[in-house]
């Protein structure tokens, strides 16, 4: 979620000359009693409200995930599953087989009583010999038999838990995508009770907050850095830029919508190094780095809950996928509260004479042209179908 992209909801709205109807029983409370809404207020609220569904939608996100793996898995069970039956049936044959031969060469005569009475004692020993390798033959294959059914049921009790599971996170993703509609249902009641002259003095006050965190972050030597990236992120930055303009959508992984962690995880693998798909676990599974020494392709992580995830471009510049009814575009790292940033690739070597992209006009947070652009009406705010 980007807290500097509710700006360009109310830029749009006030740009397309569009009053949103009041509703009273939705409208945030007045904190003052003087009848009017604090503007401070009402921006904290809308920047809560996308932040609680940014986080509703990673979680959903990585219940995606691991349904998916856990899917591969019932799938590969249930194929081993369908090859040991195969081979229990044909061990069940060869028994069987087994069987018959021994039942029709039996004898009352024991093997020690044939050779005493056999004229040719060692030829009676020879076939002795002979008896004694299908006898072990024979308890070989009761043994493969009975590994083989021993096997077949522990396959089968796996299978039936992979498939448990699955249908428990199946319905899990249920409600985590019901949560997120409901989050973004809230964010839409707010909006609504907006009016125009509202949402232009929630634009300001958004774009003085962020100058502001942006100036002081600069001025703490925190983005004094330069450095080129490496080949892997320079492809991945190339990556992020081709997607400038493309709509948010919760869940999404492109080619035509993302969510955050969908277009920077979609990034670095098109750069050939796959990396989490979750914010979350990019901050917890990626090494960290001081903000001072980010180079281009790193991946900058926002909010103590590491719920928001953006692509360092250089300059003090993100790429990144802000929130539902926004588009794809580059921002100040300071768009949202820094957590920290990590490197997907710590040990590839910098690029020599590195050039970074150019960028479509427009595409800069703060530009006057990208706003309506970055605003236009998208299919973010629809739920996703289950996969």
């Amino acid at each position: 979620m980007s807290g500097m992209l509710l700006r360009l909801v109310c830029t749009a709205a006030v740009a397309a000359g569009t009053v949103l109807a009041p509703v009273p029983a939705t409208a945030a409370p007045d904190p003052a009693g003087s009848g009017e809404r604090s503007v401070a207020r009402l921006l904290t609220r809308l920047q809560t409200l996308y932040r609680e569904a940014e986080k509703a939608t990673e979680t959903y996100n990585a219940t995606e995930e691991r349904l998916t793996k856990q899917r591969a898995e019932t799938r590969r069970l249930d194929l081993a599953l369908a090859r040991a039956r195969t081979s229990l049936h044909d061990s069940r044959g060869a028994a069987g087989r087994l069987a018959r031969q021994q039942y029709q060469s039996l004898t009352a005569l024991s093997p020690y009583l044939r050779l005493l009475l056999a004229r040719d004692p060692q030829g009676a020993l020879d076939q002795g010999q002979v008896i004694g390798r299908l006898a072990r033959q024979r308890a070989t294959t009761v043994g493969r038999l009975t590994g083989e059914a021993e096997k077949a049921d522990a396959l089968a009790r796996r299978a039936r838990q992979a498939l448990d599971v699955q249908a428990r996170l199946t319905e899990r993703r249920g409600k985590e995508r019901d949560e997120v509609r409901r989050r973004l249902h809230d964010v839409e009641e707010l909006l609504a009770s907006l009016t125009a002259e509202e949402l232009a003095a929630l634009a300001e006050l958004e774009r003085a907050e962020v100058d502001e965190a942006q100036q002081e972050l600069v001025a703490s030597g925190a983005l004094s850095g330069s450095r080129p990236p490496t080949e892997a992120g320079e492809r991945a930055v190339r990556y992020a830029v081709e997607q400038l303009g493309k709509p948010y959508e919760w869940g999404a992984e492109g080619p035509g919508t993302y969510d955050c962690s969908g277009l920077t995880s979609q990034a670095w693998g098109e750069a050939g190094a796959p990396i989490p798909r979750t914010s979350q676990e990019q901050w917890a599974r990626l090494e960290r780095v001081p903000l001072r020494e980010l180079r281009p392709g790193d991946l900058v992580v926002y909010f103590p809950e590491a719920t928001h995830v953006a692509l360092y471009l250089g300059g003090g510049m993100v790429v990144q996928a802000p929130r539902p009814g926004a588009r794809i575009r580059v921002s100040p790292v300071a768009a949202n509260p820094v957590l920290g940033a990590v490197r997907p690739d710590p040990d590839g070597k910098p690029l020599r004479g590195y050039v970074p992209p150019e960028l479509p006009d427009g595409a800069t947070e703060g530009s006057d042209e990208g706003y309506a652009a970055a605003t236009a009406p998208a299919a973010a705010d629809r739920a996703r179908p289950p996969r």
